[in-house]
């Protein structure tokens, strides 16, 4: 029996891995039998990192490496190059007892590379299992940028900050190597394309994670001793109050590097071990306000701007947290702005600043809030509104007495779908007559990783995944063509995102049901009757032509596919 099958086993015998998901697993296996079992496991989301490694340790006897932190910075550990520790995802971190190495690895299923180190350095490996997260940041840190760029910046933080001492913290946040340490972390996060960069305080180090095409990756773990400095400085930076840290705080903070200007919308929240900051990156030159760039095309665009040329009615965006609802809101706001409209906003925040739209920031500590703002908004006799998000009634009502009233209001929602909106403004208590007198549209979308057309390749789709997902349904090539990442691809054969949606257009079939208050799934199918293309559906075009995987559209909208019949 060999070790994949012991594995699987001990998944089986353990309660991780069901009936169904053997299945699952069987199935992919046939149709991509050159990606490991671990691998797939990890992919399809049928076991997670850590019981992962935990099943290895049980099955080869292995320790599993619980370290947390990072290798000895006194000890000199041995010259790797780090494209073979990147390539089969092993790092040295220290030596134990009789000079052994130990080193940790994250696919254990192959001993080549320890052996291979053993060889090069004639020392005796200990291997240890652990998770793919682990070894990346131990890799960075002891062989990556993380060692020479942040090492020599990091000596200087040794002693316990009294964090009462305001002024010494001010002090010490104003030195240079906190100044370089923030604005290394900052050049890194624009170098890797990232979206949003996590400070995070723990018991025993400062992590700080990327989040690059919706994903994070964590990237360098610096000394504890290093946080109230290193989070002072941000807070300074974005004019936060560095005296509080019992409550949440906001702030904005204008950053040039790289020759660039950027804008960081900074978020702090007090944590168990101290303050979490959270920055996000506007980088205007970066975004495209462009639906053909946003992964709009044909009958779906010209569906939307039809919707986006009539003078009044609401048009409503959808989808979780991170989705690109923002970025959808301020195209469309690109394409309507002409000199012969005014246009304002109100915002939480304001983003992206647009020449000749009239932007709003709420502040509700002042009692400005979105349904306040908006019944001043009306007042300045504007044509076209967007809101940020409606989030009440209130804000429900007065929207839709803008929209009768000849305005056309832009919004957004936090549904799964387009049809499910409906239903969540029925729950916020709106009038259904009234919903279906003035709602004109919803998009829903989610967003999906773009594949890297140098970092890609193609294969024919196997009939069992043509039979599962109906494939021939949505393209009459033949044979039948999908697209994944290369083996072994940087990056994993990802780059940048683009949005998957789902456009309910109000007929009078569906403004009848509203009426009658029928449920989400009935309005889906009477849409659908009409012409509606599902998350799910409108994945699988994207999979199909080549802009990304099948594995990325189900990890995305898989709770959708579920429900397509």
């Amino acid at each position: 029996m060999d070790v994949i099958t012991n594995l699987i086993n001990h998944l089986v015998e353990q309660g991780r891995l069901s009936v169904d998901g053997l299945e699952q697993l069987a199935r992919m296996r046939i149709t991509h039998p050159d990606i490991t079992v671990p691998e797939l496991l990890g992919r399809l989301g049928l076991v997670s990192e850590a019981d992962l490694a935990a099943a290895w340790a049980g099955v080869l006897g292995w320790s599993r490496y619980s370290g947390g932190g990072l290798a000895d910075e006194t000890e000199e550990l041995p010259s790797i190059p780090i494209r073979f520790l990147k390539y089969h995802a092993v790092v040295p971190v220290g030596f134990s007892a009789d000079n052994v190495l130990d080193v940790v690895g994250s696919r254990p299923e192959n001993d080549y590379p320890f052996k291979a180190i053993e060889y090069a350095t004639g020392l005796r490996v200990q291997p240890l299992v652990g998770l793919q997260s682990e070894v990346e940041q131990l890799i960075e840190h002891s062989y990556g940028q993380g060692r020479t760029a942040l090492g020599s910046l990091t000596d200087h933080f040794n002693d316990a900050v009294q964090l009462d001492d305001i002024d010494h913290l001010k002090d010490l946040a104003s030195e240079a190597p906190v100044i370089k340490l923030v604005n290394l972390i900052l050049q890194r996060a624009v170098e890797l394309l990232a979206s949003d960069v996590h400070i995070e305080p723990f018991e025993s180090r400062l992590i700080v994670r990327y989040r690059v095409d919706g994903l994070l990756r964590e990237a360098e773990s610096l000394p504890v001793s290093s946080a109230a400095a290193v989070i002072s400085r941000i807070k300074i930076m974005a004019k936060l109050d560095i005296a509080e840290r019992r409550l949440p705080q906001d702030g904005r903070i204008t950053f040039r590097v790289q020759g660039r200007q950027l804008d960081l919308r900074v978020s702090s929240l007090p944590t168990s071990f101290g303050e979490s900051v959270v920055m996000r990156l506007l980088d205007r030159q970066t975004i495209a306000f462009d639906f053909i760039d946003l992964g709009f095309e044909g009958v779906r665009l010209k569906r939307f701007l039809d919707l986006l040329q009539r003078p009044h009615g609401i048009l409503l965006v959808t989808g979780p947290t991170g989705s690109g609802k923002t970025t959808t809101l301020y195209a469309a706001l690109s394409r309507l702005n002409t000199p012969e409209r005014k246009i304002i906003t109100i915002e939480d925040p304001v983003e992206y600043q647009l020449d000749g739209i009239n932007q709003m920031q709420v502040k509700p500590g002042i009692g400005l809030d979105f349904a306040g703002a908006l019944r001043s908004i009306v007042r300045q006799d504007p044509d076209v509104i967007m809101i940020g998000e409606i989030r009440d009634l209130e804000t429900c009502r007065i929207a839709i007495q803008s929209a009768l009233t000849g305005h056309l209001v832009l919004s957004t929602l936090h549904t799964n779908s387009a049809c499910a909106s409906l239903a969540r403004l029925l729950d916020m208590g709106a009038e259904s007559y009234m919903l279906a007198s003035t709602i004109s549209g919803v998009l829903a979308q989610r967003l999906v990783r773009r594949l890297d057309p140098a970092q890609c390749e193609s294969f024919i789709a196997p009939d069992a995944v043509i039979a599962e997902h109906k494939l021939d349904q949505y393209t009459l090539d033949r044979p039948i063509k999908l697209y994944r990442p290369k083996l072994n691809a940087s990056n994993g054969g990802y780059q940048g995102r683009v949005a998957v949606t789902e456009l309910l257009v109000m007929s009078e079939e569906i403004r009848a049901l509203l009426i009658g208050k029928v449920d989400s799934v009935a309005l889906e199918q009477a849409a659908r009757m009409n012409g509606l293309r599902t998350l799910y559906e409108d994945g699988l075009r994207l999979a199909l032509s080549g802009v990304t995987s099948l594995e990325e559209v189900l990890r995305v909208t898989r709770d959708e596919s579920a429900v397509v019949t």
